[in-house]
């Protein structure tokens, strides 16, 4: 079947019609249209979120810090869900091709570190699970409407997770440098003379 052909939509829809939460099915709608299409990887994200919200007492609208170990599907949720995105420094994007997030709620003002979890797609645990496991370990291609529905059927039984401080970075003052090389101004990290678009 070919990626977002006709028949894989039509059959993603009477999956999700068989979805019976419906804070899920609503959170599954929202991602949809910013994603484009209900992946697996998307829907894990979402389910992610879910067990955080729930572990760390995430309230609807609160400011949440989320470190992200893999760049595909699974960062869109936390930017439409929750509010973090890159541009807010809510979201940091970590492509170490790891199913797996940290989550953090946002640090009492003078405090070094605060308590997050941190969420892995479990393998030990997929294995119940063999289309999911071959799928999670690429043994096995396999199209998001086999996997979505395991996932679904399968919930939190497939995820493992510990809580971890996370240190709360110390913001520097923005400092602004003209490259000496192209002329143009650009923010400053250390003590940088060239932007990092001449460096390279």
């Amino acid at each position: 079947m070919h990626k977002n052909s006709q028949l894989e939509k039509e059959t993603m829809e009477a999956i999700m019609k068989q979805i019976k939460d419906p804070k899920l099915l609503s959170q599954i709608e929202k991602v949809i249209p910013f994603h484009g299409f209900l992946t697996s990887g998307a829907l894990i994200g979402i389910q992610m979120l879910n067990i955080a919200r729930r572990e760390l007492d995430i309230r609807d609208g609160e400011r949440i810090y989320v470190a992200c170990e893999t760049k595909s599907c699974m960062p869109d949720p936390f930017q439409i869900l929750a509010g973090a995105t890159i541009g807010n420094n809510g979201l940091k994007i970590m492509n170490f091709g790891k199913m797996a997030v940290t989550i953090n709620k946002q640090a009492p003002e003078g405090a070094n570190n605060v308590k997050g979890i941190r969420i892995i797609l479990d393998p030990d645990k997929t294995k119940d699970y063999p289309k999911l496991h071959a799928w999670f370990l690429n043994t096995e291609k396999l199209p998001h409407v086999e996997v979505v529905p395991i996932l679904l059927e399968a919930g939190e039984k497939v995820y493992s997770w510990k809580f971890v401080d996370v240190e709360v970075p110390v913001r520097k003052k923005k400092r602004i440098q003209c490259c000496e090389s192209c002329g143009e101004m650009f923010i400053q990290h250390d003590n940088e003379l060239l932007c990092g678009d001449c460096k390279e």
